[in-house]
């Protein structure tokens, strides 16, 4: 995250919430993914905070829900999916 910004790829619910599958946020060289998700939240409001509550993110080949660790440059927003 170079500049300080990420790119957020959303998928399912998450893309609905947002009305786009990817977009980049400006955000601090070593914000979090608790910053990131704030964020999102604050830019796609409350159907976004619901997805973003029980949502995964994926950055860097790793699943993760610790919103501590910096947020990578690319981030895939994951709810959770239906079926097997």
């Amino acid at each position: 995250m170079a500049d300080g910004s990420v790119t957020v790829r959303y998928f399912a619910a998450a893309a609905d919430a947002a009305g786009c599958t990817q977009e980049t946020v400006p955000l601090g060289e070593r914000a979090s993914l608790g910053e990131l998700r704030a964020v999102l939240a604050d830019r796609h409001g409350p159907q976004m905070e619901r997805v973003l509550s029980v949502a995964a993110f994926l950055q860097d080949d790793e699943l993760t829900r610790d919103l501590s660790r910096p947020a990578a440059s690319r981030v895939d927003v994951l709810p959770p999916f239906a079926g097997g």
